[in-house]
Parts: structure tokens; C-alpha cells; sequence
């Protein structure tokens, strides 16, 4: 198992500010939706059909970014909510949803504390969204809370032998430390954890390892889509506006880490992999 990143809060750069405050502002950064559509976006799919997503259900998708998910399962016919902390997603996926002909509902929401009834949803999903709330207990509570008796909670989670420790583990050092308490991200692609997590608020829960591979020209097109794109990426190089030499050090450790982790053929595209958990649970009656 690789170690977990050394410190640092996803987000968070200016440790003057509120964290919930510093992690909406660094996530508004850059360009969300481009960066999703270039590296995440194909898992969106896998977690509607892992939730038997389909017409007449009611969902929320938490954490929704510009809709992975919540497009997706709109069109299977589901009533959707794309519930996320950055409201400056919402624009592109709007654009997104009508370009594939579907309507949903967009809330602004901490994952954290939900403005919805208890069990007011079928399904509620989350796809590499909540694992970067650093409560991840509430976070579970939450997510049970508002799904029915009987529904369904769908999530996809990087894991601790993913790539996204040791991408983390390159910015770290430009990172205030996480707030007290916080755990970890990548637990939640640990099975003991999400088992520990959901505990008798779960009647079942089906758990899965899979991987899906983020490709890109060569290893300095993938940092340059990061740079340009990634809004947690974007603010540590902004924060470094004043520090030529050490942007030109993270550039180095960057490009390093994305050479050195590539798998693909020599001479032909870059490829990155990353492993996550499939997690699928279905509340107590």
C-alpha cells in the first residue's frame, strides 16, 4: 500500500481562511467541467448502472461537480438533484445537461449538513465527491439520512494503492496542514472503513475495486491539463504567483510524477489508472 499524502487539505491553500470557505473557492478555480470530461467522466455511467438507477426514482447526487452522474441518471428518466458545495460548476453543467436533452435540479449544499427531509431519495450518489469532506462520518450519516428506508447509496472512491496519493503527496508541501480531525480521503477506498462508516444504517453492502485510466498526449499534457484546469491545482500555482523558483520545483516534481507513473507505450499516449471503489449499499428498512 502506498502511504497516504503527508498533509495538506484538498482545496485548501490560504490557511487564513474557513476551510469550507478556502475549499469552495479552490474548487471554483480553473475549469471543472473541461478537466471532469477529460479524466473522470466515463465512471459516471458505472455508478447509475451499479444503483439500477431508472424512470420514476427520485436521486441526489452529492458533491455533483458539473454532473457525472446526475446527467446520466437523468436520462434514464430518474427526477435528479445535482447537490454540490461550488455553485460554480452549475453553469457548465447545465450547458452539459441540455446538450443531452435532460433537466435536473441544482442545489448549492455542504455534503456535510443536506437541506433535505430524511429519506427524501430513492438513490443518493456521489462519484470522487464526498471523500474530500474531512468528517467522513457525518458525511455517511448524511447520505443514509436522506435516502429512504430500503433505497440505495451509490459511490465511487479513489483507493490508498491509487495514484491519487502520490499525485497529492507532489502538492503537499504547498498545502496548510488538513483541519483537526480530518481524516484521510482515500479511506473511503478502504472496505473496513466504508464497512466501519455505514455500519447497521446499511443492510447490505456490495464492494468493488475497479479502474478506469485517465490518458492524455504525453506526461506534460497531463500536468498542463491539471495546471490549466484542476481548481485544487490551480490555486497552489496561483499561491506560488511570487515564487519562480518554487514553481519551477513543483513543475519538476510534477512532470516527474506524471513520467513516472505513466503506462502507456512508449512514444504513444500517456496513460494513468486509478484504482476506486465501487460501493453500493442499501439502507435499513
Amino acid at each position: 500500500m502506498r502511504p497516504l499524502p503527508a498533509g495538506g487539505t484538498v482545496g485548501v491553500v490560504a490557511a487564513d481562511l474557513d476551510p469550507k470557505v478556502a475549499t469552495r473557492q479552490a474548487w471554483a478555480r480553473g475549469d471543472y467541467h473541461r478537466f471532469a470530461k477529460a479524466t473522470v467522466w466515463e465512471v459516471g455511467p458505472v455508478v447509475v448502472e451499479a444503483c439500477a438507477i431508472g424512470s420514476g426514482q427520485r436521486v441526489l447526487d452529492v458533491a455533483a461537480g458539473s454532473g457525472n452522474v446526475a446527467i446520466r441518471a437523468a436520462q434514464t428518466g430518474a427526477e435528479v438533484v445535482a447537490a454540490d458545495l461550488t455553485p460554480e460548476s452549475f453553469e457548465a453543467g447545465r450547458r452539459e445537461a441540455r446538450a443531452a436533452g435532460v433537466e435536473l435540479e441544482w442545489v448549492e449544499a455542504d455534503a456535510g449538513s443536506l437541506p433535505f427531509e430524511d429519506g427524501a431519495f430513492d438513490v443518493v450518489t456521489s462519484c470522487f465527491g464526498v471523500m474530500f469532506v474531512p468528517d467522513h462520518s457525518r458525511v455517511a450519516a448524511e447520505l443514509t439520512r436522506v435516502c429512504r428506508p430500503g433505497g440505495t447509496v451509490g459511490l465511487a472512491s479513489f483507493t490508498p494503492e491509487s495514484l491519487l496519493p502520490a499525485f497529492f503527496e507532489v502538492f503537499a508541501p504547498y498545502m496548510p496542514p488538513p483541519p483537526p480531525g480530518a481524516l484521510p480521503p482515500v479511506l473511503w477506498g478502504l472496505e473496513d472503513h466504508v464497512r466501519e462508516l455505514f455500519g447497521d444504517s446499511v443492510s447490505s453492502l456490495h464492494l468493488e475495486r475497479r479502474v478506469y485510466v485517465e490518458r492524455a498526449a504525453d506526461p506534460a499534457a497531463y500536468c498542463a491539463l491539471c495546471k490549466e484546469t484542476f481548481g485544487p491545482i490551480v490555486t497552489v500555482y496561483e499561491s506560488l504567483a511570487d515564487e519562480p523558483d518554487a514553481v519551477a520545483a513543483l513543475d519538476r516534481s510534477f512532470l516527474d510524477f506524471a513520467t513516472r507513473s505513466n503506462t502507456g507505450r512508449p512514444g504513444g499516449p500517456a496513460e494513468y489508472p486509478y484504482e476506486y471503489l465501487l460501493t453500493v449499499a442499501r439502507t435499513a428498512l
